[in-house]
């Protein structure tokens, strides 16, 4: 894994974010590769926080999501996966196939939270890379410079 340390720089660019995820996806990977499918999304997230945090990212885990409406400030249970970097936020799950329930929830955590760029990642597949992720950029992404 690259250091984070020489990107500072750029922390605030697409091609920042695009190495950052490619990171992410890769440390998701050691950890697939190394546990295999069928345990629990609890252990996935606490093995790949330590991998993270091992490699040099800033991670967040299971962090309430503030949810206002119109003033009115809604106490709910609304909790993210992990946040790496304060950009990207990654949901991770062990389900037979994703579905628009789980796209939902991670859009809305993005806009909720103004993070450019989520990753969905399923460890219950047999290759993470091909099969078991998914990446959405949000328009705090789009207006960010490529370099």
């Amino acid at each position: 894994m690259r250091s984070q340390g020489r990107h500072i720089e750029h922390r605030d660019s697409q091609n920042y974010i695009n190495d950052l995820t490619y990171q992410i996806l890769g440390c998701a990977i050691e950890v697939h590769k190394e546990l295999g499918p069928g345990l629990l999304e609890s252990i996935y997230e606490k093995c790949l926080t330590h991998l993270l945090i091992e490699n040099g990212f800033r991670v967040e885990r299971q962090k309430t999501i503030p949810l206002n409406f119109r003033g009115l400030h809604l106490d709910c249970e609304l909790r993210f996966d992990l946040l790496v970097n304060d950009l990207i936020i990654v949901e991770l799950k062990t389900v037979e196939f994703f579905s628009a329930i789980h796209e939902a929830q991670l859009l809305t955590y993005l806009k909720l939270l103004k993070k450019p760029k989520g990753l969905l990642i399923n460890f219950n597949c047999t290759n993470i890379f091909q099969e078991g992720q998914r990446t959405f950029v949000t328009e705090y992404y789009r207006k960010l410079p490529k370099e």
